[in-house]
């Protein structure tokens, strides 16, 4: 049906004209002469006020003030209070009742409580916020890489090898439970693909061979993790960014992680104001010049090795102690970003042991050219490196890690045709979301959250 976005109203008021909107009742107040409805249709944060003056004569329904029902609305644009425009309505039409026993009564719920209904939450201001956010800044990664000549690639979501080689994959298969198999072997030989198969939990070695080819690629897709982890910052499902660029080095990598956050962050500021006024109100206070400082300076860097030295010298009682050797833990990437460089920083050449088997091997023997962005308020939130380019050493790592080398015949040919040096990094969308709108946990930043024991 032709109606005006609420969005419309609100950034162009033609004041005077007639208009119809539509959306859903949020609020409502009826007394003897004037009755007034708070709508909203998801376009906008604010909700749009109707005024119904029944001096008018023009009869109303009972339906239409009902917390959650859904109308349909003909009046003209007049100036409220403030100058902020609202409807005096000559015309309500309900759309779709709502019975008493609608759950969103109150006007703030517990995030907790909102989990409980995922299929409703997304009418609450919280949930229109964030996934205006999330929208915009999806919107401003395609168009930051679009903008730097990379191409988009989308990379397969059933695969045949893990990428990072720990084997934390769900598995795809047609057969399902069943006894008439000897072995695993017999099982897979039947199945689909003739072998086994399972959920990407990334599109990085795809993209290689991707970039390996056009230069500069990204891919923006979900990936699938089956770790049984119950934490504020793990989801089975979740959405990747994976930018893979060629004849690039770990410095190059770093540069456009840089680059590219800013960017984005930027967007958004610039954006989603009113958002992003709601999330500083609501749930970070500082939230907005928190991120404005973030984009207006370089980010840091040390090595892993100096921050585990800066670490052991805190003075700190962390609950995971530190050595090196340790892979990072959330408090102490907290530490290093918060108390010591009080901003964005770089972590770079980690333990090779601690990395996966793809990245690059500095000289040194010991260590990979691996690099972290940790960030205030979150930890780690960009994960990259520069890639092993050399075909022996490669195969060396795989080795070390008791890799079938058959399942990687594709990547490894990489290495033995015209191999440049290469690197890229993962950004968990979701985590960027968190820290941009200072929500706490990543089951509030995604429509529909996939996590342990949890698919609804």
């Amino acid at each position: 049906m032709k109606h005006t976005d609420i969005k419309e109203i609100f950034d162009a008021p033609k004041f005077g004209e007639e208009v119809t909107v539509c959306g859903w009742v949020r609020t409502s107040r009826d007394s003897k002469n004037v009755a007034f409805i708070e709508l909203n249709d998801g376009t906008s944060l604010k909700h749009l006020q109707i005024v119904l003056d029944k001096a008018n004569g023009i009869e109303f329904p009972d339906e239409a003030f009902k917390l959650g029902a859904s109308l349909k609305v003909v009046g003209k644009v007049v100036e409220g209070r403030d100058s902020v425009p609202e409807i005096n309505a000559a015309e309500v039409t309900v759309l779709g009742v709502c019975p008493p026993d609608y759950p969103l009564q109150k006007k703030r719920h517990t995030l907790e409580f909102l989990r409980t209904m995922p299929h409703l939450r997304t009418r609450t201001n919280t949930f229109n916020a964030v996934l205006r956010v999330r929208s915009v800044l999806a919107a401003s990664i395609h168009e930051y890489f679009q903008s730097h000549n990379y191409v988009y690639l989308n990379t397969p979501l059933i695969t045949g090898s893990d990428c990072e080689g720990a084997g934390e994959m769900f598995q795809v298969t047609t057969i399902g439970y069943s006894d008439k198999y000897k072995n695993a072997e017999e099982y897979y030989a039947d199945d689909f693909f003739g072998k086994r198969a399972g959920l990407s939990v990334s599109g990085q070695l795809e993209g290689e061979m991707g970039a390996l080819a056009m230069g500069k690629i990204y891919t923006f897709g979900p990936s699938f993790r089956a770790e049984n982890s119950n934490t504020p910052k793990h989801l089975a499902e979740f959405w990747h960014v994976e930018p893979e660029v060629a004849f690039a080095e770990l410095p190059d990598v770093i540069e456009i992680a840089e680059d590219m956050l800013k960017f984005v962050i930027g967007a958004v500021l610039d954006k989603c104001p009113k958002e992003m006024e709601f999330f500083d109100k609501h749930f970070e206070e500082g939230l907005i010049d928190r991120l404005k400082d973030l984009i207006s300076h370089d980010f840091a860097t040390c090595t892993y090795t100096e921050a585990i030295k800066l670490l052991k010298e805190s003075g700190e009682s962390f609950v995971y102690p530190v050595e090196w050797g340790v892979d990072l833990q959330t408090e102490h990437e907290r530490y290093i970003s918060e108390k010591v460089f009080k901003r964005a920083v770089f972590v770079t050449d980690y333990p090779k042991e601690i990395k996966s088997f793809y990245m690059k091997q500095n000289p040194d023997g010991k260590t990979v050219a691996a690099v972290d962005l940790l960030v205030p308020g979150v930890g780690e939130i960009i994960g990259g490196s520069e890639r092993e380019a050399d075909y022996d050493k490669l195969v060396a790592a795989m080795n070390e890690r008791k890799m079938n080398l058959d399942l990687y015949s594709d990547y490894l040919d990489l290495r033995k045709y015209g191999s440049v040096p290469h690197g890229g990094f993962g950004l968990g969308f979701e985590r960027l979301i968190m820290y941009v709108t200072g929500v706490q946990n990543i089951r509030d930043v995604i429509l529909f959250p996939r996590t342990v024991g949890s698919i609804r």
